[in-house]
């Protein structure tokens, strides 16, 4: 604290250092901006804050469009997106190879991953992409790309987060606090089995397949990954619109039916998990 330093300016010292967002920061730099003693020899105390003002008006601007228009965003492709978070050295890099196939760099010093590596998961046939995002640390949203990545991890539908310890899950939390991202949050440990972790994702994006089938043919090889609690209309749709305005009716096998082949003439029936589909036109 500056000498001759007001009450006024440490309460607005306090509210800066207990800030989350880059919102909260400028805010409260400004009331220090205009608390500070302004004698000659807290000059340099208040170029320093009107440096953070500038620098915090930048970040909390650029958090409202999202990201940095520096950088091109991601293509969101597959039934979802997930992204690995964790600190340096966390394993983020095996665990992308492990449920992906792909081939991240991997090193045993920090910061092994600069930029996002993507790789796709395959769940009984429904598609999932992978991002691995390079590793948080303190002041994640202030660094260069930090927005950035913050925006990938805003845009999936899940984050898993690889700790060791309560402080690397604190750390993790906080950082995602400060850049705004709300987005549901799985956590694990380096010693988890890869298929337990791939079990942990399918349920917590909590989707399901569905098989479509031809009539007169076998079911489709390939899943339609839908929402849990998606109705004949959402799958009719996700074909072709065409279908729900010549729907008549549609035969369904799974645990959605009474009996096997049940004739359903209400789009708005509810399906579950491995249903088969058979939709008919008018």
């Amino acid at each position: 604290m500056p000498i001759n330093a007001t009450y006024e300016f440490a309460e607005a010292q306090k509210k800066y250092d207990e800030a989350k967002t880059p919102k909260e920061k400028l805010t409260a730099l400004k009331d220090m901006l205009s608390t500070a003693p302004t004698h000659k020899g807290a000059e340099k105390l208040r170029a320093e804050i009107k440096q953070k003002i500038a620098k915090f008006k930048g970040l909390a601007e650029k958090s409202k469009k999202g990201g940095s228009s520096k950088y091109l965003s991601i293509k969101k492709e597959g039934a979802a997106r997930v992204s690995i978070i964790g600190i340096p050295n966390s394993g983020k890099s095996t665990l992308l190879k492990n449920l992906t196939g792909s081939n991240p760099k991997i090193a045993d010093y920090p910061y092994t991953t600069i930029e996002p590596e993507i790789g796709t998961m395959d769940y009984r046939g429904v598609k999932i992409q992978v991002i691995e995002l390079p590793a948080i640390d303190r002041k994640y949203i202030e660094k260069e790309k930090g927005l950035f990545f913050l925006s990938i991890a805003k845009t999936s539908d899940l984050l898993v987060a690889i700790v060791s310890s309560q402080k690397d899950k604190e750390l993790i939390e906080s950082e995602l606090k400060v850049g705004e991202c709300n987005t549901k949050t799985v956590f694990i440990s380096q010693k988890d089995d890869t298929e337990r972790v791939r079990e942990k994702i399918w349920n917590n994006l909590h989707l399901i397949r569905v098989y479509t089938k031809t009539p007169g043919k076998e079911k489709e090889n390939i899943p339609v990954a839908l929402k849990k609690n998606s109705t004949i209309e959402v799958l009719a749709k996700k074909i072709h619109k065409d279908f729900v305005k010549k729907f008549r009716f549609a035969r369904i096998w799974g645990k959605s039916a009474k009996f096997p082949g049940q004739n359903i003439r209400n789009l708005n029936h509810v399906l579950k998990d491995e249903d088969v589909v058979e939709l008919h036109e008018k």
